[in-house]
């Protein structure tokens, strides 16, 4: 009876020791107070404020006013007086060396003809730009001063997991020294605001006037540069930063040449659909489509084609779309890298040696649009539900895409249409990697998918924009 006593015992002696255990493992990164480390960091974190000069014509005739998008209100309003006003916008920053270089974001200097940086003690200091970077929105700023000053470091960011605490400085609303805490919310988050975007989501309270300033794990390491929020106005808890390891790239080639260097391959690319993957025998949506090849590209001068799917750049493999654009940004230019592509259903490696984005036509974009006259010649192509009429010397003229090019241009789209998300003026120049050189053509192809049983069509577009297009289409 003693022994069933003591063997009761030290059953739960031992459940109550696994459990002590348990709990001091998962509860060991939670910060009794974040205190210490936030006056460790405060006196590296800076205000900053710039001033525009903003120009507006006044009314002519005061009083007076036009209705909203009446003609004659532009036109008088450059007969006005031209007025000027000085604009202020807040920020934060952080200091990276003892010298006084500041990173924060380009869209808070943007257009500045003054920036003043004013420190955890209130001392102001005028400061420059060394360098700043519209597509990854970073700037470095030089403060004016011999003093030295208190720097911190970038972490890796890499290593940073969702679920671990993190704090943020900054300067919300012009109240300066401001600290808040959180936890890392999501990775990789995409949200439209840059070229490169692999964001960092926090719900660490971050406001207006926080741009720029630091995000901070529990070493004092600046693993983020805060940058967005989501909402108007205020924090809901879900804040944008740009992780260290994508920034301290920028920051480097900003510092050392007082401008970014990306590689560049010179292509225009998509994401591999379900359909695109099952046309082309991928097994599994992946890579990424090229869309078209720039002339006089690396990518054309390596023998890249339009309808390739980049499946590995550099030994990495390209899982989505959108990893492929960050990973020859930041790759040396002129450095020559294997790029493994999948065409006619088979895997071939090309080397190609990487150019410059900044220095390439491709990466200027006008964004012009070409309106198309419409002819009469119109034909039905009823198994798709849109009328077609074939593209024109003309059309090729004023469209300016390749004089070789032959296609139907899209008249009209059926909303029941199983192209229905595509537009008018859209032309298709392929179907199952042939040609179209008339409307018949298309009408064939469309036929002999329609009686097979893989009853998926690949086809390409020159969209409104004028993109060269891939997109699989399921047909009944």
């Amino acid at each position: 009876m003693l022994k069933v006593r003591i063997n009761k015992i030290k059953r739960v002696l031992i459940i109550l020791f696994v459990i002590s255990f348990t709990s001091q493992v998962f509860a060991k990164d939670v910060p009794a107070s974040f205190a210490d480390l936030a006056e460790r960091l405060i006196p590296s974190v800076v205000n900053i404020s710039t001033t525009t000069t903003v120009v507006t014509n006044t009314n002519p005739f005061p009083g007076f006013q036009f209705p909203p998008g009446s003609p004659f209100e532009d036109m008088f309003k450059e007969f006005g007086t031209p007025q000027k006003r000085k604009s202020m916008a807040l920020g934060s920053g952080f200091i990276i060396d003892e010298s006084g270089i500041v990173i924060t974001n380009n869209h808070v200097i943007q257009d500045s003809e003054d920036i003043i940086v004013r420190d955890s003690e209130g001392k102001e200091y005028k400061a420059k730009i060394i360098g700043a970077d519209p597509l990854s929105d970073i700037a470095v700023l030089q403060i004016d001063s011999k003093e030295k000053f208190n720097p911190v470091k970038f972490g890796d960011s890499d290593k940073a997991r969702i679920g671990d605490w993190v704090i943020a400085i900054g300067n919300p609303f012009g109240l300066g020294g401001t600290v808040t805490s959180g936890i890392i919310s999501a990775r990789n988050r995409s949200i439209g605001l840059s070229r490169y975007e692999d964001y960092i989501q926090t719900d660490a309270s971050i406001n207006s006037g926080n741009s720029g300033g630091p995000l901070f794990d529990m070493k004092g390491d600046v693993i983020g540069i805060n940058t967005a929020i989501l909402g108007k106005g205020g924090s809901i808890g879900i804040g944008f930063s740009i992780p260290s390891n994508s920034a301290k790239k920028v920051v480097d080639q900003l510092i050392e040449f007082g401008e970014t260097k990306r590689g560049w391959l010179g292509v225009r690319i998509q994401v591999v659909s379900e359909e695109i993957a099952e046309v082309e025998k991928l097994g599994e949506p992946r890579g990424a489509l090229v869309a078209s090849v720039a002339e006089k590209s690396p990518s054309e001068k390596a023998g890249i084609k339009a309808g390739d799917i980049i499946l590995e750049f550099n030994n990495t493999k390209i899982k989505e779309m959108k990893e492929l654009p960050k990973i020859v940004a930041q790759t040396e230019v002129g450095k020559t890298v294997n790029v493994k592509i999948w065409r006619n259903r088979k895997e071939i490696i090309k080397k190609i040696k990487l150019g410059r984005l900044e220095t390439s036509e491709d990466f200027k974009d006008d964004g012009k649009k070409t309106e198309k006259i419409k002819e009469p010649e119109i034909t039905e192509i009823k198994s798709l539900k849109i009328k077609v009429k074939i593209l024109t010397k003309k059309d090729i003229t004023d469209r300016k895409i390749p004089n070789q090019t032959t296609g139907l241009v899209i008249t009209s789209i059926d909303t029941d249409s199983p192209i229905n998300y595509l537009k008018v003026n859209d032309i298709i120049i392929e179907a199952q990697k042939k040609k179209l050189r008339s409307a018949k053509d298309l009408e064939a192809i469309v036929e002999s998918v329609l009686n097979s049983s893989e009853k998926t069509i690949l086809i390409v577009i020159y969209n409104n924009q004028n993109q060269r297009r891939y997109i699989g289409v399921k047909l009944d």
